[in-house]
């Protein structure tokens, strides 16, 4: 396969579903993903890669060759799953405001977000492929989002509410989350996160909102669920 060119990053969201600049990458997804339903959210469809898909046994070479960074965005991880599925349930309510993606991969807490009613969702991820996927997810589930690929840690968000699934995955980036949401928290912004104790995310002074089974990591069939809890940062 011919070089590809770095997909477009920016500091301002981008609306729409792929930008020109883009459509190489987008290309590849569609080539190497089908379109299917994570397990506990099925309505909503994604570029995902499942068992069928030639990435899912694909090594450092296969991405390489590729020239493609590990897809996280392709993946329905426990954390987003959860959340996604607590707010189409309504057990997190967003609508009427405006909802962060935090660390997004696919877009699906976004796109979830939309779906219920929020009036503005923006899809966070420092991969410039996941911005590109959760695009076109959107496009998938006919809302649209918007996207950066701006690391927000540390910076000041317009939102009501912040939803981060799985994104406390070693420890120095827990700690460094979970500091920022804090402090987001504490100027006023709903904090939810999903996290399904990988350890390192310190969970003491949060509420525990509600605890989901979630499929484990790469389960795409709920073979393997493991408890999910979705914890409440307050003031």
């Amino acid at each position: 396969m011919a070089s590809s060119p770095t997909p477009s990053e920016g500091d301002a969201p981008v609306r729409g579903d792929v930008a020109p600049g883009d459509a190489p990458q987008a290309a590849l997804i569609r080539e190497y993903t089908v379109i299917a339903a994570p397990f506990l959210v099925p309505e909503v469809r994604l570029h995902l890669v499942t068992p069928e898909c030639s990435l899912w046994k694909a090594t450092d070479a296969d991405l390489d060759r590729l020239q493609l960074p590990a897809p996280y965005w392709a993946f329905g991880w426990a954390g987003g799953q959860a959340l996604a599925r607590a707010v189409l349930d309504g057990t997190i309510d967003v609508r009427g405001k405006r909802v962060v993606d935090f660390g997004a991969g696919s877009g699906l807490i976004a796109i979830a977000a939309m779906l219920r009613g929020a009036t503005q969702a923006l899809a966070a991820d420092i991969d410039p492929y996941a911005a590109i996927a959760s695009r076109m997810n959107a496009a998938l589930n006919d809302v649209t989002i918007e996207v950066t690929v701006v690391d927000l840690v540390g910076r000041v968000v317009a939102a009501d509410v912040i939803l981060a699934g799985d994104v406390t995955y070693d420890g120095p980036l827990a700690r460094a989350v979970r500091a920022w949401l804090a402090e987001r928290a504490a100027h006023g912004t709903e904090v939810y996160v999903g996290d399904p104790g990988r350890g390192f995310f310190d969970t003491s002074g949060l509420t525990e909102v509600v605890t989901i089974d979630s499929p484990s990591d790469v389960d795409v069939d709920g073979q393997y669920l493991i408890p999910t809890p979705i914890y409440a940062m307050h003031r």
